[in-house]
């Protein structure tokens, strides 16, 4: 069904001062490694899924950009203290006057895994027009965000579109997931986010088990890549935990690259992992299947940890198993 490369779309981009700019939500993250009716005591973390991208890449020794708005309550010098020891550029962060959102997440061993979401009217639903600076864009190499930026509110959306289309318009690459999740919007919702913003995607991320199930009434992957290829995408990555593995494509050449690991401990934000280390090889100019299996490397080593940053993983554990050929 899938074929080996025999070509590859390179992405060539000079005179950047960022590798990656990321746009979305931060949030508290609270989690356990027991059932949450008998935990005593939660880890207190920070996570969002295009905050996850941006220090799974900056961990990689990128630079990386970080747009958000965040609420000035106690977590506020917390969160700010802990991005700038990452490395983020939060030269556009917006500290605004709503609270910050959290969420609560538990993941046994073999157990499902337990999932708790606090973000209605939350500081990042602040987000609009007005924090996308042209100049920023047109600063780095590659922009990305998700569905669940477009979901945050009306403004955010907008800021989205207004973000791609200054990139489109620059040769800046744009990069998005839909990220779909039913605790955060519902179908027809992800359905809009994804057609209004992919005539301006030229990397898309998607999960077989939630994105392509969900957005599109077609059952082959073949015929979802074909119709996604058709609306101007360049490249297309399917992540199937089915297959145990990421579908790779790119002008009319695919690949599979395996799961890195079958041990997993939470998989929370692994795919999110997954999407920053793969835009962090294209900015280093791999190609396209060699950052598939960087990627996967990272998202492996991530999901054998609890939470979504505390266990992403840094440069040297990557690249040590990655230059191996583990």
């Amino acid at each position: 069904m899938y074929k080996r490369f025999i070509g590859e779309f390179k992405i060539t981009m000079t005179g950047k001062t960022l590798d990656i700019i990321t746009i979305g939500e931060s949030l508290i993250e609270f989690s356990t490694n027991q059932k949450l009716k008998e935990a005593e005591c939660l880890h207190k973390y920070y996570g969002g899924d295009t905050l996850v991208v941006a220090v799974a890449a900056s961990r990689l020794n990128s630079k990386v950009g970080f747009v958000t708005c965040l609420g000035n309550d106690p977590f506020k010098d917390y969160m700010l203290t802990s991005w700038e020891k990452e490395g983020l550029d939060i030269s556009h962060s917006k500290v605004v006057d709503e609270k910050n959102g959290v969420y609560i997440v538990s993941r046994v061993n073999g157990d499902s895994k337990e999932f708790i979401y606090y973000r209605k009217k939350i500081a990042p639903s602040k987000l609009s027009m007005e924090d996308v600076d042209e100049d920023y864009i047109k600063s780095t190499k590659i922009i990305y965000t998700s569905g669940i930026t477009q979901s945050l509110s009306i403004s955010s959306r907008e800021a989205v579109l207004k973000a791609f289309k200054i990139a489109k318009e620059n040769g800046v690459t744009t990069a998005y997931d839909p990220n779909y999740s039913s605790l955060i919007c519902s179908k027809d919702d992800a359905k809009e986010y994804f057609y209004e913003i992919i005539p301006y995607t030229d990397i898309l991320f998607m999960s077989s088990k939630y994105d392509t199930k969900s957005i599109f009434d077609i059952e082959s992957q073949d015929n979802i890549v074909k119709k996604i290829s058709e609306m101007g995408v360049k490249t297309i990555v399917i992540k199937s935990g089915e297959n145990r593995g990421y579908y790779l494509y790119s002008q009319g050449n695919s690949s599979f690259v395996p799961f890195y690991t079958d041990v997993t401990v939470d998989t929370t934000s692994s795919g999110d992992a997954f999407n920053g280390a793969f835009l962090h090889a294209i900015t280093q100019s791999e190609t396209f299947i060699e950052a598939g299996k960087i990627a996967s490397i990272a998202a492996g080593l991530q999901a054998q940890g609890i939470g979504a940053i505390k266990s992403t993983p840094y440069h040297d554990e990557v690249y040590k198993i990655y230059n191996s050929g583990e």
